[in-house]
């Protein structure tokens, strides 16, 4: 084939039409957003991480960012913390609402919106307002509620937010307790396509309400449970607002998060290239795990 032929292929191929051009218009405004917004802070925030940052004349200083992070204690303490806070909160939400929306399922769909809507009404509430809200759920004077429920046992009012030994366990109970709806509502649709027809085989072989579930619910939930755990994982790294709002990351630092930490040395201390390099490293440790979880829970999975 001569050049000429293979030229004229080309620009056949890639030639723009005019139905190109509006397509190009139509994602223009959603492209620039995501420009503006998502692309350039990234960008922003990787240049930063090798500067000592100030308002004005910032310095270039390498890697120290990232060295003096590895050298700070407190910075693997949030690790751990956020570690511990990721391995107990996920699965246990994750066993919550699927046994949740096992048991919502069998309802009508009137009286499953109503259950929904419960369920999913702490989901579209203020994060201020729920804060509060265990804030005096949390008071460790005898008028609070746990401790009330405790006064009932006969057992002294605890300072669930005040010591080290209750605090982590505090917020892992907040979490569990009110921010369950939207993965109840994700795992009831995926359950309400499976077709009843499997239900039906698995009752002519003889299995009960439990087998059900383990041989016909469960694969078939798969790539939902998949999807679920891999943004729980992201969002259960990124916790900020329930640390912030309850703890401040104390008492000594026991509930210091990673998402909490950067915060502060940006906003407190204006350490914003650490803060930046900091949240690099976070990032990096996020798409390492997305992606083993992937590899290991995807191999079997159909989208």
């Amino acid at each position: 084939m001569s050049k000429n032929k293979v030229t004229g292929s080309f620009r056949r191929r890639f030639k723009i039409t005019s139905d190109d051009r509006w397509g190009w218009l139509f994602i223009a405004a959603a492209l620039l957003v995501f420009i503006i917004f998502t692309l350039y802070p990234v960008f922003s925030a990787v240049r930063t991480s090798f500067l000592k940052y100030k308002p004005f004349g910032s310095q270039f200083i390498g890697w120290k960012n990232y060295t003096d992070t590895f050298k700070n204690a407190l910075f693997f303490k949030a690790v751990k913390n956020t570690l511990v806070y990721t391995v107990v909160v996920v699965p246990l939400s994750l066993l919550i609402s699927f046994s949740i929306a096992i048991m919502i399922l069998p309802f009508k769909k009137g009286t499953q919106s109503v259950f929904k809507a419960i369920y999913y009404l702490p989901g579209i509430a203020s994060g201020v307002a729920l804060s509060v809200v265990w804030l005096w759920i949390y008071d460790s004077s005898p008028s609070g509620l746990f401790n009330q429920v405790l006064a009932f046992f006969h057992i002294p009012p605890q300072n669930w937010l005040s010591s080290s030994k209750t605090s982590m366990l505090s917020l892992m109970l907040m979490a569990l307790l009110s921010g369950q709806g939207g993965n109840i509502i994700i795992y009831i649709a995926a359950m309400m396509g499976i077709d009843n027809s499997l239900f039906e085989a698995a009752e002519l072989d003889g299995a009960g309400f439990f087998k059900k579930i383990y041989y016909v619910v469960f694969p078939l939930c798969k790539p939902t449970t998949l999807f679920l755990l891999v943004t729980g994982v992201i969002g259960s790294f990124q916790v900020f607002q329930n640390a912030f709002m309850m703890t401040g990351g104390g008492p000594d630092n026991s509930t210091t998060m990673i998402g909490l930490l950067i915060y502060k040395n940006a906003f407190e201390y204006s350490k914003f290239g650490l803060a930046c390099a900091q949240a690099i490293l976070l990032a990096i440790v996020i798409s390492a795990i997305s992606l083993l979880q992937f590899k290991l829970m995807g191999v079997d999975v159909e989208y």
